[in-house]
């Protein structure tokens, strides 16, 4: 770092035409400072952060010009606080700057010690501290009073004159509405006017005493009332479907019955001489379970949900149902188990004491994997009985 500071020479003492050394040229102290801020990579912002010294300070610093400082009392914390931060001597720093500068350090209650020029009140005529103590303050920290139109804006003027006719526009708008729908107004009509008088819907009953002449008696008129007959609360109606539903549905349309002759309905006898047409297609034959021995049985849809489910006794028998995907067959006495389907019988399901799932009850899946049951063997014997009974049950009776 360097330290030494050199003095002007006297211009009387100097050599024109002698060459210059480095020992020659006058240093000052803002040049050591810049250098010193320069070799430690350091801006005037970056000073400002760092020690909370405005950088306009900082090169009022280095260009020796107290003029810049507001208070003048800081400026000697200003200085030697900038020498510190340079790692230069702060003492020495600060007498280089009051030299080269030509500031005086002051005393802390003079008036040199603050930059704010004092401000001379009016002297007013009269006694006291006047009008004008207030109005104009000799304070430099209080504020000055400022004139009522100096605080409106000119363009908010405009905004306000459009929201006030906006408000105004709407008003008059809604009550010219409600003014309109409360206003009656009456049109004359080319219309005789009508008296409309409440007649007596009873007054036919008492023709009788009219006819006789016989009105002008008080007790004839009041027996008449007693006698009349009362009028009804709910009047009687008639259904309008009544001639609609005395119709025969045999003698119209579709469902007629034709024209037979004497002779042809002179020998039918029975009903069936009817002639219905047909509107539907005949039912194919399904498939019907029959047990001939006890067996638990479960039919399932084909979304697993369960159809039928029991405990089938000898001679009981299920028709399953026409479904659009045939239904599946779980039992536990397959031996027991017959189809009828086409009038025949079809099975066993399987052998006795054995447990079958997922058995097809389509007419296809049956006709497939089944055969026709012989009744003449042995293990078909239950089925042989059973079938025997039911084709005499006709003949008995």
């Amino acid at each position: 770092m360097i330290r030494r500071l050199t003095l002007r020479r006297s211009s009387e003492h100097e050599d024109i035409s002698a060459p210059k050394s480095f020992d020659d040229f006058e240093l000052r102290l803002g040049d050591m400072m810049r250098g010193e801020r320069a070799t430690m990579g350091k801006s005037l912002l970056d000073v400002q952060r760092e020690l909370r010294i405005k950088a306009s300070y900082v090169a009022a610093i280095e260009n020796s010009d107290p003029s810049v400082f507001d208070t003048p009392g800081f400026i000697a914390g200003y200085v030697r606080s900038y020498a510190r931060y340079l790692n230069m001597d702060p003492d020495t720093a600060f007498e280089t700057f009051c030299r080269e500068s030509g500031f005086i350090v002051a005393h802390g209650m003079s008036a040199e010690a603050s930059s704010r020029k004092a401000v001379v009140a009016p002297i007013s005529s009269g006694m006291g501290l006047g009008s004008g103590a207030f109005t104009t303050p000799t304070t430099p920290f209080a504020p000055a009073a400022a004139g009522i139109f100096s605080q409106i804006e000119p363009r908010a003027i405009g905004s306000l004159a459009v929201l006030v006719a906006l408000i105004g526009g709407i008003g008059y708008g809604g009550w010219s509405i409600l003014k309109e729908v409360q206003q009656v107004q009456f049109a004359p009509v080319e219309q005789t006017p009508l008296v409309l008088a409440d007649v007596d819907p009873l007054n036919g009953a008492s023709r009788s005493a009219l006819a006789q002449g016989n009105t002008e008696d008080p007790a004839a008129e009041a027996l008449d009332r007693l006698y009349r007959p009362q009028a009804l609360e709910v009047p009687v109606l008639t259904a309008r479907d009544a001639p609609i539903a005395s119709l025969d549905p045999r003698s119209l349309g579709n469902f007629a019955v034709p024209e037979l002759p004497s002779l042809i309905l002179a020998e039918a006898s029975l009903p069936d001489a009817t002639v219905v047409p047909q509107v539907v297609e005949d039912i194919a034959p399904g498939v019907e379970m029959v047990a001939v021995r006890p067996s638990w049985v479960q039919v399932t849809a084909a979304d697993g949900s369960v159809i039928y489910e029991a405990i089938m006794n000898a001679g009981d028998s299920f028709s399953v149902p026409l479904t659009e995907e045939a239904p599946k067959l779980r039992t536990g006495e397959s031996g027991a188990i017959y189809f009828a389907l086409n009038g025949g019988h079809y099975g066993p399901v399987g052998n006795r004491g054995q447990v079958s799932k997922n058995v097809d009850l389509s007419v296809d899946g049956v006709l497939e994997r089944f055969a026709v049951a012989d009744l003449s063997d042995v293990k078909n014997s239950a089925l042989a009985t059973m079938v025997a009974a039911l084709q005499a049950e006709p003949a008995s009776d």
